[in-house]
């Protein structure tokens, strides 16, 4: 039997750091043409089968989207990180969806993750959500940690869960925190 994914949330959206880049990396919202290196980011390094068409057919083209939803960190023109607000068809209107964060391993280690999620948690504020949840996996050890360094609280909503999150917090150096589905 599969185990389900992780699920984190964060309540306190009022007050968090704005997003800083490093020298030579800029954060900006989707743009027209985007749609060929975002299917390869996602595909290569989350996995999936994206096509423009689809990426277009399931995000772009939603009523719910706008270009703030999508964010992007780049380097020298090359989105080389991203982080989407989902705000979609059923979702209770008081909770966002931080989905598909991710950054190229070449772009690793300086911060762009933490930034364009911070983005995200920004836009979803300025949308008036009162929750922002995500879901996870165990081996994403860096996510996890700019997840709960930035306030993320894991959801504990099945049996699996206190013992992977132990062994997470264990993993990651840190001291688990008690937490409540």
């Amino acid at each position: 039997m599969q185990r389900p994914q992780l699920q984190m949330e964060i309540t306190e959206l009022a007050g968090l750091p704005r997003p800083v880049v490093g020298e030579g990396y800029r954060l900006r919202p989707y743009q027209p043409g985007d749609e060929a290196v975002w299917c390869r980011l996602i595909n290569e390094f989350i996995g999936g089968e994206y096509t423009p068409e689809k990426m277009t057919a399931e995000l772009l083209d939603q009523p719910w989207f706008a270009p703030e939803d999508l964010c992007f960190a780049a380097r020298e023109g090359e989105a080389v990180g991203t982080a989407c607000a989902l705000q979609q068809r059923d979702f209770d209107q008081g909770v966002g969806w931080l989905h598909m964060v991710v950054v190229d391993p070449a772009h690793r280690g300086r911060g762009l993750g933490r930034a364009v999620v911070l983005t995200v948690l920004h836009r979803f504020h300025q949308l008036g959500r009162a929750k922002v949840m995500l879901n996870t996996d165990d081996q994403r050890l860096p996510a996890l940690r700019v997840y709960l360094s930035l306030g993320f609280k894991p959801r504990m909503f099945h049996e699996s869960h206190p013992e992977r999150w132990r062994e997470i917090y264990q993993r990651l150096s840190l001291t688990p925190q008690e937490e409540k589905a």
